[in-house]
């Protein structure tokens, strides 16, 4: 969340920022959140003023007493203030949860780089590669997949409704390799330590990477047990040093994890329903980084291009874009998104969004950490980016190494993993 006091001494830095992301209810929710702080600030020193009013009159009340002299009066009317402080610190404690409300509704502020505007303002950075020409016998992932009898999306429907896929034979084998790919990449060459967490996290946790209260509606929640399936690893990983004080010497600190994903995609019906575009339950690798402010965007740059070596080692086309602020997740200030080119529908596909939360994810989550001994905690920031998501790399692949035959030619970087060179049709 945004600093309360950034947000009362700056106003109109913060109002300028948010309004790049073209959202009309953000400024009505900066200025409540004001009028409140306001309220609250004046209300915290009328008690201080009644306080002092109750202290005074105590000792007046005592030496009263001790003189043998009537205090009823002056009782009676320290009731009266008893009964005005504790009325006044109701409504201290409901103008606090109102704000925490606000603050927890209200994004990141973006960085000066990106461009304001919804998603027709993102902006080209770069490409790598050449995206294939569509022709004739050229067929969609989810037809390829059927040819080679490694998706079988009828039987993922039966099991469980529509967008839980099954992967079949080779199409498993494909997908752990390039897991085992992915991480060992990010291991070996990048330096991320691995992780492996938990799958379900409780509501705070949720909470503390911007996931809730916005995007309830988009998550699978465990009422029991208030628990929530992750959407990401993004969310149990940032979490891990919730609540911690990291010392002059715990950063930069970056993992790496494999996880299953699961998402309702409940504002997304009708869109992107056939193969594997849009599904519920989906394989991800997951970059997040730990920095102090003053690296944070250099880190964005070295995460980017380590989720883009993926891409590169499995030798597809794609492009990185620079998000416009409306684009962007509510936690990120900054976000480049790598798309994959898919010839099978003729379409560039997100295969991984790398964002700088800045200390929007500490603030929530309350990590700090200290430059040296002794000195005043700051907030971290917090990095994160996919290394990458499987279903449109597994996309990717299909469509762009697809033969003519119906065979599929793996790449080089694969034939380690999976024992062979190509899938042929069954």
């Amino acid at each position: 969340m945004l600093d309360l006091k950034r947000i009362r001494f700056e106003t109109d830095t913060v109002k300028d920022a948010l309004a790049k992301r073209a959202d009309p209810d953000l400024a009505g929710y900066i200025e409540e959140a004001l009028q409140l702080d306001e309220e609250r600030r004046r209300i915290i020193q009328t008690v201080e003023e009644l306080k002092a009013r109750r202290n005074e009159a105590s000792k007046v009340i005592a030496e009263r007493k001790k003189a043998g002299e009537d205090a009823s009066a002056l009782i009676a009317e320290m009731r009266d203030v008893a009964a005005s402080i504790a009325e006044l610190d109701t409504q201290l404690d409901a103008g606090a949860s109102r704000i925490e409300e606000l603050l927890l509704e209200i994004p990141n502020t973006p960085l000066p780089p990106v461009p304001a505007g919804d998603e027709s303002a993102n902006r080209f950075i770069r490409s790598w590669g050449e995206p294939i020409e569509p022709s004739d016998w050229r067929k969609p992932h989810w037809e390829i997949g059927a040819a080679l009898g490694i998706l079988d999306l009828e039987r993922g429907a039966k099991l469980s409704g529509s967008g839980f896929p099954v992967y079949m034979g080779a199409g498993a084998v494909l997908l752990r390799a390039l897991i085992n790919l992915m991480i060992d990449v990010h291991r070996k060459e990048h330096g991320y330590v691995e992780v492996q967490p938990p799958y379900l996290v409780r509501s705070e946790t949720m909470r503390g990477t911007g996931q809730l209260p916005k995007l309830a509606d988009d998550a699978y929640h465990i009422g029991g047990d208030d628990l929530w399936l992750i959407p990401t690893a993004e969310v149990p990983l940032t979490n891990l040093h919730g609540g911690e004080l990291l010392g002059p010497g715990d950063l930069p600190r970056h993992y790496v994890a494999y996880t299953a994903c699961f998402r309702r995609e409940a504002g997304a019906a009708g869109r992107d329903t056939r193969g594997v575009l849009r599904i519920h339950q989906f394989d991800k690798v997951e970059l997040v980084r730990f920095e102090r402010p003053e690296d944070s965007e250099t880190a964005l740059e070295d995460l980017t291009r380590h989720a883009e070596k993926i891409l590169q080692l499995l030798d597809v086309p794609y492009r990185v874009v620079l998000l416009a602020a409306g684009d962007m997740a509510s936690s990120s200030s900054m976000t480049y998104d790598l798309e994959v080119w898919s010839p099978g529908v003729e379409r560039w596909l997100e295969v991984s969004s790398c964002s700088n939360c800045t200390d929007y994810q500490a603030r929530r989550a309350g990590i700090r950490f200290r430059r040296e001994r002794g000195a005043k905690p700051e907030f971290v920031h917090t990095l994160n980016g996919s290394g990458l998501a499987l279903p449109r790399t597994v996309i990717a692949i299909l469509e762009n190494f697809q033969n003519q035959d119906g065979s599929v030619e793996l790449p080089e970087v694969l034939h380690p993993y999976v024992g062979g060179t190509r899938i042929e049709p069954v």
